[in-house]
């Protein structure tokens, strides 16, 4: 039996992403995500958004042009996976946490920050450019 571990997130950043290097010089950007859930209340029966909170890592170039892109209340779109973390914190406690580690981060909404723009992807290693975009095919182009 095959194991997955795939996550696909689509939220709102909480605050500026925090772009920071390793030793080695790779670039790792932190994001937060709000995501909410909607439920119905069964006593009153109305509807109530509780919001879920991820933290996510995106490397290299591509946590790069979210630091320069991305800010805080931006929609994005997260494809990623699952990943557990364990350390031992300075006051000698054991600490653990489950982080989102980003394989595709798609921005969302328009290019000033308002919802309901143009979708826009940053690929791993582009500028984020105009140029790095090109135009989906028409309907009669697609071959089925």
């Amino acid at each position: 039996m095959a194991n997955i571990n795939r996550v696909v997130l689509v939220g709102n950043l909480t605050r500026d992403p925090e772009l920071r290097h390793t030793p080695g010089g790779m670039a790792v950007c932190s994001l937060r995500l709000a995501v909410n859930t909607r439920r119905k209340d069964g006593a009153t029966g109305t509807w109530t958004e509780k919001p879920n909170y991820f933290d996510v890592t995106v490397w290299g170039s591509q946590g790069e042009n979210c630091a320069q892109y991305l800010s805080k209340g931006r929609p994005v779109a997260i494809d990623g996976r699952l990943e557990w973390r364990e350390w031992d914190a300075q006051d000698g406690t054991k600490r653990q946490a489950v982080e989102v580690i980003a394989d595709t981060v798609q921005f969302l909404g328009g290019r000033d920050g308002a919802p309901g723009g143009d979708n826009q992807f940053v690929p791993a290693g582009s500028t984020g450019s105009d140029a790095d975009f090109t135009a989906a095919p028409a309907d009669d182009d697609i071959p089925f």
